[in-house]
């Protein structure tokens, strides 16, 4: 021990600041790991914590199970075929439309009357008030379908069914009259983006049959999904019951969820710093009595102190980060036990 110019005015002095500053490194530590917690609680809420991925980056070893942010426009590999029409689109998923033209009751308060228009499912003519006159077809000729593309590829990651599904926003495709089979070509013709059975297009009669095509357009998206090796899966049981979310164009993850507290951010160099300004306060401790400066003993007594903060937050949050911070604790607790043995042991030759 060398007291030096040791003074008990100096002593209280370096005291406060050092526990001040001891204070100061666990507090930031704690702030820094109860920020991380209450994201995390946050975000299981929706899937679990998101990792922001760069566009293009592709499946990487250890991603799997995380939820991923991925932002890029919808890259068609195998393009979807409306086999019966001989139609296909490069779009994620091309959807066919069929109506008919039928009569429709239409009540409005006490009052019953009747109208011609497209309808997509068939209407019962029997059902209503007054059949007579207003018969409809007694089928549809064709179904509506739903046709998904093959592969769909965003940010290098293929697209799941539920995650195609998800995609944002339609527009009308553009049939292809020269690609109609022989017997469709004889009844249909096309007007505007229709494929019509009516004889005049414009003036079209009960049972007359048109038909047409929603494709999702290839759009710049942000998806938040989970990730299941090459794919991106919506997350089950998830406590929003989503799983998945969609939006047009670079969505900021707050943005997508509001609910979501502002992660912290430089969070090595705020666990850095609370080490440094444990170590600091701990060399002015032992400074303060009567212990020579020893940076490597003051560094391992800020190391233990931060480091079993650290890990009762983690305890039973994140094993793997908790026996993080618990070697980081022994570590501390082996080299301060070490250099205070050596500093006892100098102690004793020189006394």
């Amino acid at each position: 021990m060398d007291l030096g110019r040791w003074t008990p005015a100096r002593a209280l002095a370096r005291s406060c600041i050092g526990a001040l500053l001891m204070l100061a490194g666990v507090g930031l530590m704690a702030m820094t790991a109860r920020g991380l917690l209450n994201y995390r609680a946050a975000a299981e809420r929706h899937g679990g914590e998101v990792i922001d991925l760069d566009a293009d980056v592709g499946p990487q070893v250890g991603q799997h199970g995380f939820m991923a942010r991925v932002v890029g426009t919808p890259v068609v590999v195998e393009a979807p075929t409306d086999p019966e029409f001989n139609l296909r689109v490069s779009t994620p998923v091309l959807v066919r439309n069929v109506e008919m033209f039928q009569w429709r009751e239409v009540r409005i308060g006490n009052e019953v009357h009747y109208e011609q228009d497209w309808v997509g499912r068939l209407l019962d003519a029997s059902h209503f008030e007054r059949p007579a006159g207003h018969a409809n077809p007694s089928s549809f000729p064709l179904s509506s379908k739903q046709f998904d593309a093959g592969l769909v590829q965003v940010g290098g990651f293929a697209l799941s069914p539920e995650v195609l599904h998800a995609l944002p926003s339609s527009q009308q495709a553009t049939p292809d009259l020269k690609a109609l089979p022989a017997n469709l070509a004889a009844s249909f013709s096309q007007y505007q983006n229709y494929l019509v059975t009516s004889a005049t297009p414009g003036d079209p009669r009960v049972g007359d049959v048109r038909v047409s095509w929603n494709e999702v357009p290839q759009q710049q998206v942000t998806i938040v999904a989970r990730i299941d090796g090459g794919r991106l899966v919506a997350a089950a049981d998830t406590a929003d019951g989503k799983g998945l979310d969609v939006e047009v164009g670079d969505a900021p993850l707050l943005d997508i969820f509001p609910d979501l507290p502002v992660p912290p951010g430089f969070v090595l160099i705020k666990q850095v710093l609370a080490v440094l300004l444990a170590a600091i306060g701990a060399l002015l401790l032992l400074h303060a009595y009567g212990v020579r400066r020893d940076p490597l003993l003051a560094l391992a007594v800020g190391a233990l102190a931060v480091g079993l903060v650290a890990s009762v937050l983690w305890l039973g949050n994140d094993s793997q980060a908790m026996g993080y911070w618990l070697l980081v604790t022994l570590l501390g607790a082996a080299v301060a036990a070490w250099r205070w043995k050596q500093l006892q042991r100098r102690q004793t030759d020189n006394d």
